[in-house]
């Protein structure tokens, strides 16, 4: 009887999340695209020793990918973020008329 693969779930569900929490400036998607790659690589080296008694491979396969997606997804918003910080500056993140003021100069340019 083949049994489940460890962590193939939750490869899949890491993957998942690490989507959907790329507009979280980066902060929670990346670690989580990380682990969700560290477990994928250590699930198909077991899967690989002898893939005759396991299933969810392709939960690994699917959940790598898309923690892939994410973690690009993610490095791009975070980089995005700094990137507009760098230009309004850290002051007009408490002020909201100064970050508005900073913001229409940016367009104007």
């Amino acid at each position: 009887m083949k049994q489940q693969l460890p962590n193939s779930t939750l490869i899949l569900v890491f993957g998942i999340i690490s989507i959907v929490l790329c507009w979280c400036y980066g902060v929670i998607g990346i670690p989580l695209s990380i682990v969700a790659l560290i477990l994928a690589g250590k699930a198909k080296k077991v899967y690989l020793t002898n893939p005759e008694e396991y299933t969810g491979y392709q939960n690994v396969k699917t959940g790598k990918i898309l923690a892939l997606i994410g973690l690009i997804l993610n490095v791009l918003f975070l980089c995005y973020i700094l990137y507009f910080i760098s230009q309004i500056g850290w002051d007009a993140l408490s002020d909201p008329e100064l970050m508005m003021e900073r913001a229409q100069e940016m367009q104007n340019r």
